[in-house]
């Protein structure tokens, strides 16, 4: 199934240089698909396009959820308490789309969830069942359903709430009082809302989120940012009972024993796989977005469970980060019973902050901006546009995955075996971060992998790379700059970066 080949004289890998350079040279000339590059290498935009959606001046439109209604609909919030409805947000041209406001008057709306008739809104202090009771067009009941938090006066007090999931909950994930620690109650938790606005204590451990989804098999994940015991930003599985890794809320286990005992603290300066042994609660970040590599600030969370109608990535998830004003793409697999993978760039070039991020059934993305607070690339203050997929494959990675000896990668297109099949086509860097009370961390531990053999499968679309020894808890930043399809393309991105918090037995 296999082909190998093992590490190459200099004099071959000068050949592999000599050859990747005259690649480039014609990669003007080259068709690809059927369609004909008018750059020299593809591009995102070959692939994917962005489109804006037009808000009117009235809604100063900070989008901080949006959701899809059974009638076509889609709704929008805004950080500033809006709720916008889009109408017709599918149509062939983006700039006809037209909106109408919803709902006024709430509070920092950063959920959007659809059941029953009525639209509910986690904002700042309670989730908010909305309903239009004589079908106008905007809400005319207000209701709260759950306030089981606290909030005091701190701007840094955020709720993110999920959809429903398959048990009729709503998860949130409460943000601490600031970066350290929390006198309100519950922040810094998960906590789970059903309907009736019944609240259970879910996890601990939580920083400050960006995010909140759920994967294909509907596990829940949130994103955390870089601060106090994050050393850099991460997607994290919010296991319910589970420690997410910053003490700083723990003092609420004394409202509640739904999650068991208050867990051990972490040691300050300790690393994040030597806590997870020692701390049986502790989840450790399934996966780590490097800080200025990946992004600053990670965000929103979508699925693409559209079967291939966004592409060749079904079933992955896509990350945003607010202030690179990007939409990340994650690949997750369970190794010993717990999440890890990698993250690989996808889109840039969004005009605002990403925050939010929402895939449509039909396999369009919808992406919402803001950048109040923190700057971002995308300097607009606000956006909403939509990405849709070209109906061209580019040619990316499309999985790494861990294996006791290396790694196996998996491609959206054959690979030219001979450049493939190099080791000097690749570059494994490693490192992790501090697990530590201060802000941040600089990568430390920097440990460079050798690739002594590479194989190639059969069909092109697979390789192995054999390993002299992988680091358990570091992050593994793959490069493939000598890697190229058949046609000699080189990939679309470059770079992985994966996540190794458990090796494979």
């Amino acid at each position: 199934m296999f082909r190998s080949q093992v590490l190459a004289s200099s004099s071959h890998a000068i050949h592999g240089i000599v050859r990747a350079a005259a690649c480039v040279a014609v990669f003007s000339s080259v068709v690809f698909g059927g369609l004909a590059f008018a750059q020299d290498r593809p591009t995102e935009s070959d692939f994917y396009t962005i489109e804006t959606v037009p808000i009117p001046p009235e809604f100063y439109l900070e989008v901080g959820a949006i959701e899809f209604l059974p009638d076509g609909r889609m709704a929008a919030s805004s950080r500033r308490g809006d709720v916008v409805m889009f109408h017709d947000p599918l149509r062939a041209d983006a700039s006809e789309i037209t909106s109408t406001l919803f709902a006024s008057g709430l509070h920092e709306v950063l959920g959007l969830s659809w059941r029953d008739g009525a639209l509910y809104a986690t904002q700042r202090g309670e989730v908010t069942r909305m309903v239009d009771e004589n079908q106008d067009g905007r809400a005319d009941l207000l209701e709260c359903v759950s306030d089981g938090w606290q909030i005091g006066g701190d701007y840094h007090e955020y709720a993110f709430g999920s959809k429903f999931d398959k048990n009729g909950d709503i998860w949130v994930v409460l943000c601490l009082t600031g970066s350290f620690s929390s006198d309100n109650a519950y922040r810094g938790w998960c906590l789970r809302i059903s309907p009736d606005g019944t609240v259970t204590p879910t996890c601990s451990g939580i920083r400050s989120p960006g995010g909140i989804g759920f994967n294909a098999a509907g596990d829940v994940f949130y994103t955390d940012n870089q601060g106090p015991w994050n050393g850099t930003c991460s997607l994290k599985h919010l296991r319910p009972g589970s420690f997410q890794g910053h003490p700083g809320g723990n003092r609420w286990y004394e409202l509640t024993d739904a999650i068991g005992a208050r867990p051990l603290d972490p040691v300050d300066g300790s690393r994040f796989v030597v806590e997870a042994d020692r701390i049986p609660e502790y989840e450790p970040p399934c996966v780590q977005f490097p800080y200025k590599k990946m992004g600053q600030s990670a965000s929103g969370i979508a699925c693409d469970t559209t079967d291939g109608a966004f592409g060749p990535f079904a079933g992955q998830m896509f990350v945003g980060d607010q202030t690179f004003s990007t939409v990340m793409r994650v690949s997750l697999e369970q190794v010993q019973g717990h999440y890890q993978g990698a993250c690989y760039p996808f889109l840039e070039g969004f005009g605002s902050g990403t925050l939010a991020v929402e895939m449509a059934k039909d396999g369009t993305m919808f992406v919402g901006g803001t950048n109040r607070g923190w700057g971002s690339r995308g300097n607009k203050p606000y956006a909403l546009e939509r990405v849709r997929w070209t109906g061209e494959t580019p040619f990316e990675v499309l999985e790494m995955s861990a294996r006791p000896d290396g790694f196996e990668l998996s491609f959206t297109q054959p690979v030219d075996p001979e450049t493939a099949g190099r080791p000097e086509s690749y570059q494994l860097p490693t490192y992790t971060y501090l697990f530590q009370a201060a802000y941040g961390s600089p990568e430390v531990d920097h440990v460079d992998c050798q690739i002594d053999r590479v194989e190639v499968s059969d069909d092109g679309l697979k390789v192995r790379l054999f390993v002299d020894q992988l680091h358990r808890g570091h992050v593994h930043e793959l490069h493939m700059p000598g890697v190229t399809n058949a046609a000699g393309l080189p990939l679309l991105h470059d770079t992985a970066y994966y996540t190794l918090n458990y090796i494979p037995e």
